[in-house]
C-alpha cells in the first residue's frame, strides 16, 4: 500500500507542476505559415468533428432557433441523422477508422484503453485523470503524444494526411489525436517534462503539412491570449474555431482540413444525451466565428465542402450507483485481476481495458479458457453483449440469455453493407432479421462488422462486453458518470451520429464513419 501512495503522490506531483508550467512558464509554440510550402488548392474541404453530437438534441436547439450556424449549414445543405460510428464508440478508434477509412482489425488502434501483449504493457491514452495518475504521467504521455500514431496506428494503412500527400495535395489538421501525414515536424516540449524524464525535450512526428496542437504547436496568435487552466492548454473549441480563422483569413486553407471541437463531450457526460442545449450553443458560437472569417456566410459555402459532424453519441447511465456500475472486479473476483498501478506480474490471471460502455477483457492465464469466464459474465443481465472469437469464428452471448450466436465472413448471408456472413444460433442475441437471406440491424447497427473487428484488432486472448443503455463499467481510475451519459458500446445510442454536407451531391457509399474517407477523396478529385 505504501508503494501505491507514493506512487500517486510522485504522479500527482507532477501532473501539478506540468500543467502549471504549460500554463506560467513556457510560451505557447506558435509556428510561422511561411515556412510552409503552400499550393493554394482548387476545391476545398473542411470536416469540423464535434464530439458527442446527437441528432435529438441539435434538432430541437435549430427548432427553439438557438444555434444559427447550425440552422446555415443545415439549411444550405443535406442532413443524415444516422451515420455509424466506429467501434469501440471511442475517440482514438473512430478518428482512426475516420482518417484510414478501416475498421480496428486494420489500423490496430482498438480503444482508449487497451493491453499490449506484445509488450505486456496496460495502453492508456488519457481515459481519466485518476487512471492517469495510477498509470503514471510518463506513460500516459507516451503513449498519447508519439506510440498511438507512430507506433500502434498500422503501418498498413494510410490515413487521409498520407494518401493527399502522396498526390501532391495538402492538409491540416487541429487537435486531433490521431494525426500522422507524411511531414517531419518537431514537437517543442517543456523542458520540465524532460528534466522529470516524462517525455524528451524535442519530439520528431509525422504530421499533416499544417499542424495545431494545442499550445505545444498553434499559428493563431489570439490563441496566446487563452489563460484558464485546461483551456491554457488549448485543447478547446475556441483553441480550434480560432486556428481555423486563421487559416481563412490568411488565404492557407489546404484542400482537406480536420478540427476537432471537444467541449460538447464533457457536457453531455455531466447533463446526458437530451438536456446539453446550451452547450450546443456554445458550440455555434465557435462556428459562427469560423463563418465570420468570410465577408459573408453565403461566401463562405462558395469553395468550400463543409462536412459538421458527430463521433459518437451516448447513452443515459442511471442515478443508482449500485445498480448502474458494473464492476467487473466484483463479478471476476475469484480470479487474480492485474492492478493498472503495477507492470503486469506473472501470476495476474486477468487484464481489464475500460472504456466506459465497452470493456475488454483478457486472459492471460493459459490454462483460464475465456469461456470459464464468460461463464460467469452471462449472469450478469445488465451486459447487452459478451463475445470471442473461437479460430475464426466470433461467439455472441447476452447477459442473462442462454442463446448463442456465432458468425464470421464470407458467408452466405448479406447486409446492407455489401459484406457477406454466415450465422448459426439465436439472431435475437444481436438484434438480427434475416429475410431471403439479407441481413437486417436493429439496435446494433452494423453489429457483425464492427463486432468482428473489435475481436482482430490486436494479439490476444480477450472477450468484448458491452454494457446496455442506463449502465457502464467502472474499475481502478475509470471515468463514471453516475446520472449523466456515457458512451463506448455498439449500441446505437452510443453509435449513431449526425452529419450535415454543404457544396457537393456526392455521397458516401454508406452512412458510416468508415466510408468517409473514400468519399472525402472522391470530392476532391471531382
Amino acid at each position: 500500500m505504501k508503494n501505491v501512495q507514493y506512487v500517486l503522490a510522485i504522479a500527482i506531483l507532477i501532473t501539478i507542476l506540468t500543467v502549471i508550467f504549460f500554463i506560467k512558464a513556457r510560451k505557447p509554440v506558435t509556428q510561422s505559415l511561411e515556412t510552409k510550402l503552400f499550393k493554394r488548392p482548387s476545391k476545398q474541404v473542411v470536416l469540423l468533428i464535434i464530439d458527442s453530437l446527437m441528432d435529438e438534441p441539435l434538432q430541437k436547439a435549430i427548432k427553439e432557433g438557438r444555434v444559427p450556424a447550425f440552422e446555415f449549414f443545415m439549411k444550405h445543405g443535406s442532413y443524415y441523422p444516422n451515420v455509424v460510428s466506429s467501434y469501440p464508440t471511442m475517440s482514438v478508434t473512430i478518428d482512426s477508422t475516420l482518417l484510414t477509412g478501416t475498421y480496428s482489425d486494420k489500423h490496430q488502434v482498438p480503444a482508449l484503453v487497451w493491453y499490449d501483449e506484445k509488450t505486456k504493457r496496460f495502453v492508456s491514452y488519457g481515459s481519466a485523470w485518476k487512471e492517469v495518475l495510477k498509470l503514471g504521467v510518463k506513460n500516459v504521455a507516451k503513449d498519447t503524444l508519439y506510440h498511438l500514431n507512430h507506433t500502434h496506428l498500422s503501418r498498413k494503412v494510410k490515413t487521409i494526411h498520407e494518401e493527399l500527400a502522396m498526390t501532391g495535395s495538402q492538409s491540416s489538421s487541429i487537435n486531433v489525436l490521431v494525426y500522422r501525414g507524411e511531414d517531419k515536424t518537431m514537437l517543442h516540449l517543456p523542458k520540465l517534462l524532460s528534466k522529470l524524464n516524462i517525455v524528451p525535450e524535442k519530439l520528431h512526428i509525422e504530421t499533416s503539412l499544417l499542424f495545431s496542437y494545442g499550445r505545444l504547436a498553434q499559428y493563431s496568435p489570439k490563441n496566446n491570449q487563452n489563460n484558464q487552466l485546461w483551456k491554457g492548454v488549448g485543447f478547446n473549441d475556441k483553441f480550434s474555431a480560432q486556428e481555423l480563422v486563421f487559416l481563412i483569413e490568411n488565404g492557407k486553407l489546404p484542400a482537406f482540413t480536420i478540427a476537432y471541437f471537444p467541449d460538447l463531450d464533457k457536457n453531455v457526460h455531466k447533463k446526458g444525451p437530451v438536456n446539453h442545449l446550451g452547450a450546443i450553443e456554445k458550440v455555434d458560437k465557435q462556428l459562427q466565428e469560423i463563418l465570420n472569417a468570410y465577408e459573408s456566410w453565403d461566401e463562405a459555402l462558395n469553395d468550400v465542402v463543409w462536412i459538421v459532424m458527430g463521433d459518437s453519441g451516448q447513452a443515459t447511465v442511471g442515478n443508482d450507483k449500485n445498480k448502474s456500475f458494473i464492476d467487473l472486479r466484483s463479478i471476476l473476483e475469484s480470479y487474480r485481476i492485474h492492478k493498472i498501478t503495477e507492470p503486469i506480474q506473472e501470476d495476474d490471471q486477468i487484464v481489464l481495458g475500460l472504456n466506459e460502455r465497452m470493456t475488454f477483457i483478457y486472459s492471460l492465464d493459459e490454462d483460464l479458457s475465456l469461456e470459464d469466464i464468460v461463464k460467469h459474465l452471462k449472469r450478469d443481465d445488465r451486459i447487452g453483449v459478451i463475445a470471442w472469437k473461437n479460430g475464426t469464428a466470433a461467439k455472441v452471448l447476452a447477459g442473462g440469455n442462454k442463446g448463442l450466436l456465432t458468425f464470421e465472413p464470407n458467408g452466405t448471408y448479406k447486409d446492407r453493407y455489401d459484406q457477406s456472413w454466415s450465422l448459426v444460433g439465436e439472431l435475437d442475441v444481436l438484434d438480427l432479421t434475416v429475410e431471403n437471406e439479407q441481413i437486417d440491424y436493429g439496435k446494433y447497427p452494423d453489429v457483425l462488422a464492427r463486432l468482428y473487428s473489435s475481436l482482430s484488432s490486436h494479439p490476444g486472448r480477450y472477450i468484448v462486453v458491452d454494457a446496455k443503455p442506463g449502465y457502464e463499467f467502472v474499475g481502478e481510475g475509470s471515468p463514471t458518470h453516475l446520472g449523466g451519459a456515457s458512451h463506448g458500446s455498439i449500441h446505437k445510442d452510443d453509435s449513431l451520429i449526425p452529419m450535415i454536407v454543404t457544396g457537393t451531391d456526392l455521397k458516401p457509399k454508406h452512412l458510416r464513419i468508415v466510408d468517409m474517407k473514400s468519399w472525402i477523396l472522391q470530392i476532391l478529385k471531382n
